[in-house]
Parts: structure tokens; C-alpha cells; sequence
């Protein structure tokens, strides 16, 4: 019996990918597993900078805050350290973090990563081409493969999946020099941790540094343009967050715009839009993040833009031109690293003929890697206030849970949101240690469309953490049973 080929064509279909980085590094790989002629192209290393100076170097760093603060909170579990004095007397040891050797592991992960990455590229028949690409119309990527753009290589294509990820945002007002004034992308050039650092910005990249600095036990000063840190979360999420921040000895200066921030002679001094000035060694600038859209030939080749530069696409990451995808955070979808790969391979999957799934904004789990974490997914509390979603929301304290006790977990929570008379779990806030890991159960809840009963009928393990989502939905049910 004769297997049919998934791409029942005469001549194999050309695929070609600009960027490695997760989008187009699974765009790639489902390309190749249908049967297509794939060529990626990328400038800096397989993985792009969410590998190799963004997600993984980052979330490696929060590992070992996480470790430190373990370490330094574990006498209340009535583990003890101590080293011996002079005369044998036991000492109270301070912990100690190398910057150095933390900064050298965290870029060895970061390449053994992307090594990884090429090998599976390459052991799936792909092609990689390193160099610089722009589009050279809607079927066609220039590469400029030698220095100074001597050599050039042309690829024909199908099918082109732009992936070509963002950069860090810089203001005028305060230029990055790579020593003082840095991005999140510099950072990991310190020899020794920061005596005060200077964060500006409380969004999530900013909010996660000032989390793990702190951690680390550094001094960390954040500068917040609006009222409370992580504006557009979930406010009970953020609160304890900021309780956390506040609690560890981080200084949260709200409602403070920084108009500039200049080097001194010891460090740096941040003018705030009030007048304040507040002195530092370092200062992180984390105001957001541009796309990498500009002079790769997109408008020439009939590419949609918006205004702030980000490729317009629909809910199959397909652009305004047929045959020209773009994924990850160069779109004007949503901006995480797990978003771009499910882009990746919907793409692929729309244009080689496969089963299609388009995206839905509201299916997306997102994390938040401070310390506590936090873990979202579907409605928020906010959208049933503003009458978005027509839900019941239901909000358990972590600190009652067993496990909590036993691990002397005090901050967070578990947040279900269920829409009212039927029950259906449409969202939920998860505030916790891995939470990340803590939200999988309510994001396949919101997925398949449990209710609330359904959710309780599943058995937790006792103790353990996730018993609070089946504690928080059991609860419910007495809610729906009152509102009936």
C-alpha cells in the first residue's frame, strides 16, 4: 500500500523561515515534518535572543534567586547553617552570590540551548543559512552571508514565515552604554552584583529583574509610571507582588516617570518628572520593546504594518500579502516566547494543508517569574467588572492549603472565574512558587471547556498545592447553586 505524501504536490513546496528564534525555529521543524524544502535564516544563532540573551538567560537567573531566597528562608522550616568560628563557635553565614560564575553559567545554558536547537533543525533536513535576510518581494529572501554584506544568497520560497523577534526600547534621555545604563540584554555582562540597582519600568521584564536582583540581594530602587507595578494584571496579583517587593527591603516609587538617567562618577542619577532624584550604581531600562521590522523589505513586498511597526496578522499568523507569514513578537498579536511557537507551527499548518486551529487570545497561559510567580489565563476579574464576561470569580488564599503550611508558603492565592449558570471555567489567576506549572490544569479547564463540577470531580493529590484548585472549584459550586 502506497503512502500519500502530506504535500500531494509534483514539486516539493519551498519554505523559507527569517529568523530562528522559537517561532520560526517550530515553524522550521512542522515545515520539514510535512514534507517541505526549508531554509532558516538567522543572524545572531539558532534560538534568536529568546534563547540566547532574553527568556532563557533571564528565567536561568530567577532559578538561582530562587535558590538564594530558599536558602535564606529556610530557618523558618527549621533548617539551620551555620559555620564554625575560631573557637569552634557556630557562625551565621551570610549567602554569598558570584555574579561572575552565575553570569558564565546562564551564557552556557543559553548556547548549549541553541546548539540543541540546530541540531534538531539539521537532523530534520533543514537548512540554515546565518546572515542577515531581508525580503526581496513576496517570494524571495536576499541573505547577506559575509561581513560587511559581501557574499549574498537568494532563496526562493512558497511559503516565507517572518520571525524575526524585537529589541530592547531606548530613549534618548537614557542611552544603554552597556556599563551602567543597561538592557535586560546587557545585563549578563556584570562582573559582580549591582550595590544599587535602578529599575525603570514595572512592566513584566522589569518587575521579574527587580524580583531577582532583590532576591540575589542586591538593592533595587523600581520607578513605576502608574499606580501599582504590572499595570494591565490582575490587581490582587499585583498587590501581593508589591507586598513581596516592599517586605524583601525594594524601594517602589509609583506614579514616578523617569525623564532621564544620567552616568555619574560612582553610578548613575535618575531624574524623576517630579523634580526627585534618585542615585544608583546601575539602571536597568525596561520601557518595552520595539520590532525588528525595519529595512527587511516588508513594506516593498506589500507587508502590512501598524504605526508602531509590528506586522499586522490574522488569528493563522498569515500577513496581509497570501503567502507571507510572521509570528512571535514582531506581530501585533501577544508577545511570548510559547505564543511565537503555537504561531509557528499554525502557520506552517495553514499553508501546507494541515489541521488548523486558529489562535485565541483568550486560550493564551501567561507567567510572570517574580517570586511569588503569577500564571494567568482566559477572562480576567476586570473584564466580568466591565460586563466583558458575564462570570462568577471565587478567591482562595494559598497560606490554606496544607501543603502551603508545611512548605511555609504565606503569599498568593488560587483565582477561578466560571460563567454564571453554567459553571464553565472561562479563566484564572494562579499566585505561588510555580505557578507556571500550578496553571497547566485550569488552561486545559478553559481549553475543553470544563465547569466547575467537572474540575472538583478530579482527584488532587493530598497534600499538594493544586488540592486549592479543586478546593477553589468545589466552592464554586455552592456559588452557582445560590445564584441558580
Amino acid at each position: 500500500m502506497e503512502i500519500m505524501s502530506s504535500t500531494p504536490f509534483e514539486r516539493t513546496q519551498r519554505v523559507a523561515v527569517l529568523g530562528g528564534g522559537p517561532g520560526g525555529y517550530e515553524a522550521a521543524l512542522a515545515a520539514a515534518q510535512l514534507g517541505a524544502e526549508v531554509t532558516l535564516v538567522e543572524r545572531v544563532g539558532v534560538g534568536g535572543a529568546a534563547v540566547l540573551t532574553d527568556v532563557v538567560p533571564s528565567k536561568s537567573l530567577i532559578a538561582t534567586a530562587d535558590a538564594a531566597i530558599a536558602i535564606s528562608e529556610a530557618s523558618d522550616l527549621g533548617v539551620q547553617f551555620y559555620a564554625k568560628g575560631e573557637h569552634g563557635k557556630p557562625l551565621k553565614p551570610e549567602i554569598a552570590i558570584n555574579l561572575a560564575a552565575v553570569n558564565k553559567r546562564l551564557i552556557a545554558l543559553a548556547g548549549q540551548q541553541s546548539e540543541d536547537m540546530r541540531s534538531a533543525l539539521l537532523e530534520a533536513g533543514v537548512r540554515i543559512l546565518s546572515g542577515h535576510g531581508r525580503l526581496e518581494g513576496p517570494n524571495a529572501i536576499i541573505v547577506s552571508t559575509g561581513h560587511g554584506g559581501t557574499d549574498f544568497d537568494r532563496i526562493e520560497a512558497d511559503t516565507i514565515i517572518v520571525a524575526v523577534g524585537a529589541s530592547p526600547r531606548e530613549l534618548d534621555s537614557a542611552k544603554p552604554d552597556g556599563k551602567r545604563i543597561l538592557t535586560w540584554t546587557q545585563l549578563y555582562d556584570m562582573k559582580a552584583l549591582p550595590e544599587h540597582l535602578i529599575v525603570v519600568g514595572s512592566g513584566v521584564t522589569g518587575a521579574e529583574f527587580a524580583s531577582a536582583y532583590m532576591n540575589l540581594g542586591a538593592k533595587v530602587t523600581l520607578v513605576s509610571s502608574r499606580d501599582q507595578v504590572l499595570p494591565g494584571e490582575d490587581q490582587d496579583a499585583a498587590r501581593v507582588l508589591e507586598k513581596v517587593f516592599k517586605r524583601g527591603g525594594m524601594t517602589v516609587l509609583s506614579k514616578a516617570r523617569a525623564e532621564k538617567v544620567e552616568v555619574t562618577k560612582d553610578g548613575v542619577t535618575a531624574t524623576l518628572s517630579d523634580g526627585r532624584t534618585v542615585d544608583g550604581s546601575h539602571c536597568l531600562m525596561a520601557v518595552g520593546s520595539i520590532p525588528n521590522t525595519a529595512g527587511i523589505g516588508l513594506e516593498d513586498a506589500g507587508v502590512e504594518l501598524d504605526e508602531s511597526g509590528h506586522v499586522r496578522v490574522n488569528r493563522v499568523a498569515r500577513t496581509s500579502v497570501p503567502n507571507v507569514y510572521a509570528v512571535g513578537d514582531c506581530t501585533n498579536f501577544f508577545p511570548l516566547a510559547s505564543v511565537a511557537s503555537m504561531q509557528g507551527r499554525t502557520a506552517v499548518f495553514h499553508a501546507l494543508g494541515d489541521i488548523v486551529i486558529p489562535l485565541e487570545l483568550i486560550k493564551i497561559t501567561s507567567n510572570i517569574f517574580t517570586a511569588p510567580e503569577i500564571a494567568t489565563v482566559g477572562y480576567s476579574e476586570k473584564d466580568v467588572e466591565d460586563g466583558v464576561a458575564d462570570g462568577l470569580v471565587y478567591k482562595l488564599p494559598l497560606a490554606a492549603n496544607p501543603r502551603a503550611k508545611m512548605m511555609g508558603i504565606k503569599d498568593g492565592f488560587v483565582k477561578l472565574i466560571a460563567r454564571k449558570g453554567s459553571g464553565t471555567v472561562i479563566g484564572g489567576v494562579i499566585v505561588g512558587p510555580k505557578a507556571s506549572e500550578l496553571i497547566y490544569p485550569i488552561a486545559v479547564a478553559v481549553e475543553r471547556r470544563l465547569t466547575v463540577d467537572q474540575v472538583s470531580r478530579v482527584f488532587a493529590a493530598y497534600p499538594s498545592l493544586s488540592s486549592s484548585i479543586t478546593d477553589a472549584s468545589r466552592a464554586m459550586h455552592l456559588v452557582n447553586a445560590k445564584i441558580s
